[in-house]
Order: structure tokens, then sequence, then C-alpha cells
């Protein structure tokens, strides 16, 4: 079976089961397929209001000709049962009437029991056909087959017990065990609306329904840490009538021709929904987070159903629950300063993961930052994984107002390399609150604090923040200004900025950083070449030791030098050649770690043993 989509066939898991056996009846044995459909329905008494019905509606002919159909027959009892509950005779119902009710039960391909999956078919009705296998084969959740795989020459026919009535949009709602969320939204936890007369009526119809998935509400109750009982029935019709338009069957063919992407005329007072075809087909709300199609064009009498994977939420929902630091960004960027930001969060899928309920402090670079960054080059022409990088170097967990953020480092999100280690960074509030260094140093400074939402605080920047090389923080730290002017007159920094894998000696490094109080405690040497002897004592290349991973490296370890220095975990120290026997202290826990190495701070200078 296929799934209709309007892009690549994704998620058929969602919809399969797997097989069980309809009945005690599929091992039965006939006789070799002699016969037509509409032979069969002749010869076989049990059917004869069926066949007064295709005689009518003049699909006997269809029944009797070649093709390969599959044919859910309801036996008189059903068929009498089905013309009685609605006011009809085979003598009072038209042949139009007749004509649909019938084709409503015929598949265009031939399926035996063992090949019918649970998921949409479309019959000859031009309708969809709700197939479930988890226990025998049920139809549009209320028929079932009762006698499975009676072949014929041109197809086979699965005896029901009832007639197929034609699907509204609620039809599949009820039938499709993977719309139960959406189903007790629309009845119990929305007592006082009708949805079900409304989703089934003429009134303004016909529908087009972007139906939440029972994944989609979980994923829902999940970003706003909410249970769905905390939902008032107002909220939740507020939300239900955002993903209903009235007065249009929007098909998945119709998608691409809707003008500037925007899909309107919802239930909710006109309020807009965007959609974005680029990479699959999207719906994107107020919240600034895309929901995608998953399964298109479910098709019912009076509308069109098609599944998507987060539920849509308007402004008035946003306003109840809250924005998160995505739907900051959004909702502020499309004529304001984040519009690049939300571009960026796009690009990478972090427009996600900042709308989940997680708190987080995110330093959001303008779009005057993002245009000085790209320098005329598109965003997309950076890899993706690379502005990933970009961005989470501008998170860190948790909520930091501007009162809470201090002089020291965090980590953000970014990540060294390919491991679980996160970058550094360097917080200094001493005048105003600047970030690695600010702008002259690929950092960046606070324009604006304490953007405050549901999932944490955005601080708006006025650069984009680059992933740091161990030079970096050097620069940046106060604590290392004395490393820093030794580093400039020895000629190294351009040295440890060399990229992993690269580089003389060869990224990454793990650097041992004296303090200020450490160089004022010995006389520098003023030849250069001296100095870089003694610097590069203090640098082990080819190797990204955090402190957790000292005792794995506890003893002699070789420096760029060739000489060694004597390394401890516990207590975390490290020894000089030319240091007399006494040891430097590395701070406890404190891994600054850049894009190329990581630093660890020390309390004296390391001495090889030619030096001094």
């Amino acid at each position: 079976m296929k799934f209709q989509h309007i892009f690549k066939t994704l998620l058929v898991g969602l919809f399969v089961i797997s097989f069980t056996s309809c009945s005690d009846d599929d091992d039965t044995t006939f006789p070799p397929a002699t016969s037509t459909i509409a032979e069969f329905v002749a010869s076989n008494p049990d059917y004869s209001s069926l066949l007064a019905a295709l005689q009518k509606a003049e699909l006997v002919t269809t029944l009797s000709g070649t093709g390969n159909f599959t044919v859910f027959a309801p036996n008189n009892a059903a068929f009498d049962a089905f013309l009685t509950a609605n006011g009809l005779t085979l003598e009072s119902a038209t042949k139009e009437q007749l004509e649909a009710i019938l084709l409503n039960h015929v598949l265009g391909e031939e399926f035996s029991s063992t090949q019918l999956q649970t998921g949409y078919e479309d019959n000859l009705a031009g309708f969809s056909t709700y197939i479930n296998k988890e226990d025998g084969v049920v139809i549009n959740g209320n028929v079932t087959v009762t006698t499975a795989d009676l072949d014929q020459s041109n197809g086979v026919i699965h005896a029901v017990n009832a007639v197929i009535a034609l699907p509204t949009v609620t039809t599949f709602a009820v039938a499709d065990p993977n719309f139960d969320t959406l189903q007790a939204a629309l009845t119990d936890l929305t007592p006082d609306t009708d949805y079900a007369a409304t989703l089934s009526g003429e009134t303004s119809a016909p529908f087009t329904v972007f139906a939440p998935t029972n994944d989609a509400f979980a994923d829902l109750l999940a970003r706003f840490d909410i249970e769905i009982g905390d939902l008032t029935a107002a909220q939740l019709e507020i939300v239900l009538n955002y993903h209903v338009l009235a007065g249009a069957s929007v098909l998945a063919e119709d998608l691409p021709g809707i003008t500037d992407g925007e899909i309107i005329n919802t239930l909710l007072q006109n309020e807009i929904i965007k959609l974005n075809l680029e990479g699959g087909a999207f719906l994107r709300d107020r919240s600034g987070v895309d929901s995608e199609i998953i399964v298109t064009d479910v098709k019912a009498t009076n509308g069109v159903i098609h599944a998507i994977d987060k539920v849509l939420l308007p402004t008035a929902a946003l306003d109840a629950l809250g924005r998160s630091i995505t739907a900051a960004a959004y909702n502020n960027g499309e004529d304001s300063n984040f519009s690049s930001l939300y571009a960026a969060l796009r690009y990478t899928g972090l427009n996600d993961a900042l709308d989940n309920a997680m708190m987080r402090t995110v330093f959001a670079p303008t779009n005057d930052a993002f245009a000085t960054l790209l320098d005329g080059a598109a965003l997309t022409d950076l890899p993706v994984e690379t502005v990933t990088q970009i961005l989470l170097n501008h998170v860190v967990s948790g909520k930091l107002l501007s009162t809470d953020l201090t002089t020291s480092y965090a980590n953000t999100l970014a990540t060294y390399g390919d491991t679980d280690n996160n970058l550094s960074i360097y917080i200094n509030i001493n005048s105003g609150v600047v970030l690695n260094g600010g702008s002259a140093n690929t950092g960046a400074t606070v324009s604006a604090a304490n953007i405050e939402t549901r999932n944490g605080v955005i601080h708006e920047v006025d650069a984009v923040i680059g992933l740091p090389d161990v030079t970096t923080f050097v620069v940046a730290d106060p604590n290392f200004s004395s490393l820093a002017g030794a580093l400039t007159d020895a000629n190294l920094v351009t040295v440890l900025q060399a990229a992993n894998g690269s580089g003389t000696p060869e990224a990454p490094f793990t650097i041992f950083a004296p303090t200020n109080d450490a160089f004022g405690a010995i006389t520098v040497p003023t030849d250069p070449n001296e100095l870089a002897a003694v610097l590069t004592y203090h640098v082990i290349s080819e190797a990204n030791v955090q402190s957790s991973g000292l005792v794995d490296v506890e003893g002699e370890v070789a420096t760029v030098n060739g000489q060694n220095v004597t390394i401890s975990a516990s207590p975390a120290t490290v020894l000089g050649a030319g240091n007399g026997g006494t040891a430097s202290n590395i701070t406890a826990d404190l891994d600054i770690q850049a894009s190329n190495g990581v630093i660890h701070t020390i309390d004296r200078v390391l001495l090889p043993m030619t030096t001094m």
C-alpha cells in the first residue's frame, strides 16, 4: 500500500501495524476463480440487495470487466439495515446516491487479507478508506471483515458486516487511533462545542483539517511541561480552530499554488498559517516552530485531512501559555532585530530545540551582527554543521538574567569536535556584559538585556560570537593579561590559533596557563626565543586533556620542545623540570574548553631545565 505524500515517503511506520488474521474463515478453500465479482454477487442470493443496487447504479458492467478490484461486500441484512437507518429504499435511492455508496466499497487495486495494511487507501468513489489491521480487518472504524479472500477473476471480495458509510472528516478522526488525543480534544475536553456536528455538516464545508497526531499532542505537552488537563476548554477550542480551514478543500497538489506561502481562512478569525515547501511540507505558526505534514490527502465527503507532527499554536494560545525563546526570536524577527537569527535557527533545526521546556540563556545576535559575519555571503553558503555550532555557542543552560551573571566562565551548548565537551564562554561584567573579550576578539557585548521567555531569557548582542580558539580566552580573561602579552612578544599567537590537525606544534593543545601573579613571581625573559622556550613548555600538542582525563596522563608528559612536565591528578598539579620540585597547582575542575584545545589555570610558571 502507498501513502500519498507531496514529498518523499516519510514515517510510514507511523501508520503500519503488523498483520493479524482477520477471521477463522481465512483458511477456507474456494474453487478456482473463474467468475467476475459481478457474477459472484449475482449467483449468491445473500447479496441480492447488493446486486439490485449495482444494477440501479449501473455498476454491474464495471465489476464484470477486466481489472483488479478489492470489494468490501455487505450482505442483504447489512445493506437493508443501512437503507432503513438512512430512510431510504432501493426504489427511493437515486442512481447517484447508490453509485457513491457502492464505489465507497471498492478499491482500484487487488489486496488479499495478508496484503492489506493499516493505513489509508483511495476508493473508486474518490474518498479515502481507513483500514485497521490491529484486530482483524476493520474499515473506517466500525465495519468488520467477516469472511476474507473470496478470489474472483477480476479481483477479490471481502465480506463485511455493515455498509461503509460515506466518510466525513470526523469519520477518520474517530477511526484512526493515531488521532485518539485529537478526538478527545474535539469531544470530551471541549464539551460546549459541538465539533462533531460542525465537521460532519455542510454549513462551512468543505474543510481542510491539519490533524495533529497523538505524538504531536505529546510533543506539545512536553514543550510546555503541562498535562492536557491543564488546558481549559476555551484554550483548546482556540487551538483546534486554528487547524481547520473552512470553505476550502486543499489537496496536496494545491499547496504549491498558495499565494505568498500563507494559508488563511481558519475557523480562528482568519489568522495566518505559513506554508514552506522547502525540503518537505511544513506549516509554521506563531511559535516559529515548523509542523511537518506527514500524511496527505485523507479525503472525505466534506473535506480533506492532512496529518501533522506538531500542534499549531495561534497568537492567543501563545499569549496564554507563554512564548519560548524561538517564538520571541520569530515574532521579534519578522520586521525587527532577529530575522537573521530566526533564519539561522530554522536552517539548523534549532528553532525546534529552543522551543522545548528546558531553561536556556541565549545571547542573540542582531541582523547587523549576522550581516557583518556573512559579509555579503548567504547563510546557506556555510555548512549547516558549522552554523549549528556557532549558534549553540550563544546558548547557556539555565535562565540567567543580567543580575545573575558574574565575571566567570560558563559552558555553552557548542561542543569540542565530536565529543561531549562543551565549549567555554568568558563573561565579564566589569563594564557592561562582555563575552569572550568583545567583538574585537571574536566575542560580543550585550546591547539589550533580559528579554524573558517561558523557557529562559534572551540578551541581545552586537556581534556573532565566533567559535573560540585557545588565544580567545587568553586575550579575553584579564587574569591572563601577562600571558597574552608574553605570547605576543614571543610571536606565538598565530601558532596557537591553528585549527585541529594543523599548525606547528599541531593542534589540539592542552595549555597550562599561568596567571598574572604567577608571571609576577619570575623574571620574564626579554629575548623572544628564550621567552618562546618558556611559553611552549606550557603546551602539550596533539592533546585535549580535560581535568577528568588527568589521571590518564599522570607522570611525565612530553611537551612540544622535547622536555617533560610531570602531571598529577590528585591533587591536580603540574611540575616543570626546572621548578626545583615545586609543582604548580591546577585550578580544580575548571576546563576552559576552546575549539582547538583546553586551558588549565596554574599558579606558577613552568620552567624547562635550561632556563633560569
